[in-house]
């Protein structure tokens, strides 16, 4: 009994102490997020631009229009494309880099430094120098069409290759993270394993896919879902670069919402998008 009790008293003791601390997390995602969420949800049932003092109420109207709405569901398709792209090119470009360094005896700080070097420009600069790279008449992109073409074109203002153009920059932009990410999944793995699967006759591609790999299931998943979330809130980069063009192929939700929030000045209509 007094081991029960004891065991007893100490779960109370660290349930008090778990919820000390995570009732100031509470309160601030009660503050900041949820109640932004509802605030949102009441502005979405609103005709309102924004700078008057009160809106119409009127009810359900916006999400009748938003569900009839095929710009918004076009924008609804790329962000999907956007984050089936992210998992189908950033997430093995990402793993193979971070296994190549791992190999290297020589170097590796070096590498590893260079490609962190894209993650620490702002985005906004990022889509200025793309913009530029892509040009037709100044831009490396138009140089190099011109000795195999003989009508070069700007990658971003032609419909069938503006988003392809975009996923190529943002994976520019997000595989160093990535590839840090499952860098340091790798090295939690004990060189104690690594020796032993060599001593099994093991070769270091079928340590890297038997071994190596499943014990990194964790880290993957991990890195599958922030890429995910990431995929989902992308604005600033494509804002820059394309502003959701030509004709709406490169358009998001996160775009489409700021258009119709502050541009068309239809608040409670970006609520309603926003909310989505």
């Amino acid at each position: 009994m007094k081991r029960q009790d004891l065991a007893s008293r100490r779960r109370r003791a660290v349930n008090r102490v778990s919820i000390a601390f995570l009732l100031p997390t509470c309160f601030f995602l009660v503050l900041f997020i949820f109640r932004s969420v509802i605030f949102t949800f009441d502005i979405s049932t609103l005709d309102w631009n924004g700078v008057t003092a009160e809106g119409t109420f009127i009810g359900l109207e916006n999400w009748k229009v938003l569900l009839h709405d095929t710009k918004f569901w076009n924008a609804v398709k790329n962000n999907v494309i956007m984050v089936i792209s992210c998992i189908v090119i950033q997430m093995p470009i990402a793993m193979l880099l971070a296994f190549l360094i791992d190999g290297l005896l020589h170097g590796a700080k070096l590498i590893k430094a260079a490609y962190f070097l894209p993650l620490l420009m702002s985005s906004v600069a990022i889509g200025f120098l793309f913009r530029q790279l892509f040009e037709v008449k100044y831009g490396l992109a138009g140089v190099i069409m011109r000795l195999f073409m003989d009508k070069p074109f700007n990658l971003l203002s032609s419909g069938s290759t503006a988003l392809a153009a975009v996923i190529l920059v943002i994976s520019w932009q997000y595989v160093p993270f990535y590839m840090l990410y499952y860098y340091a999944g790798i090295t939690t793995i004990s060189t104690d394993i690594y020796e032993a699967a060599v001593i099994d006759g093991s070769t270091r591609t079928q340590y890297i896919f038997k071994v190596a790999i499943p014990m990194m299931s964790d880290t993957i998943k991990s890195a599958v879902i922030m890429c995910m979330v990431g995929s989902l809130k992308y604005f600033d980069l494509i804002y820059v670069m394309t502003e959701g063009g030509p004709s709406g192929k490169t358009e998001l939700m996160a775009t489409y919402m700021y258009k119709n929030a502050f541009t068309s000045m239809k608040m409670g209509y970006g609520s309603a998008i926003n909310v989505i």
